[in-house]
């Protein structure tokens, strides 16, 4: 499997989970697209330092080869992947009632 298809299946895998699983549909709020794009910044941030210092290395028959900020697109899925999950999984819990109930750990 080349890093396009996972970011792809990651990028589908998070979609699915925020609309059909647990249907908090935050791809469909206003408020998820302005706020995405300070994530994304430092997305770019992060990633261009790191490959732009060759920390990390991509094999070019692995990637399409297009990258913004030294990082190959396709870590713009997997970046987008990661925050939907997190904040798909946070915003379920919060409807689940998890956080009415705040412990310290001690009884």
């Amino acid at each position: 499997m080349t890093y396009t298809w996972a970011a792809v299946i990651g990028v589908v895998g998070a979609l699915v989970l925020d609309l059909v699983v647990l249907r908090t549909r935050l791809v469909t709020r206003a408020v998820f697209w302005w706020t995405y794009p300070l994530i994304l910044v430092f997305q770019l941030l992060a990633n261009g330092v790191l490959t732009g210092e060759h920390v990390v290395r991509y094999a070019r028959g692995a990637i399409l080869g297009p990258r913004l900020a030294y990082a190959p697109i396709e870590d713009i899925g997997f970046g987008f992947a990661l925050v939907l999950v997190t904040l798909s999984v946070w915003v379920w819990l919060g409807r689940i009632g998890l956080d009415r109930e705040p412990r310290t750990g001690r009884r």
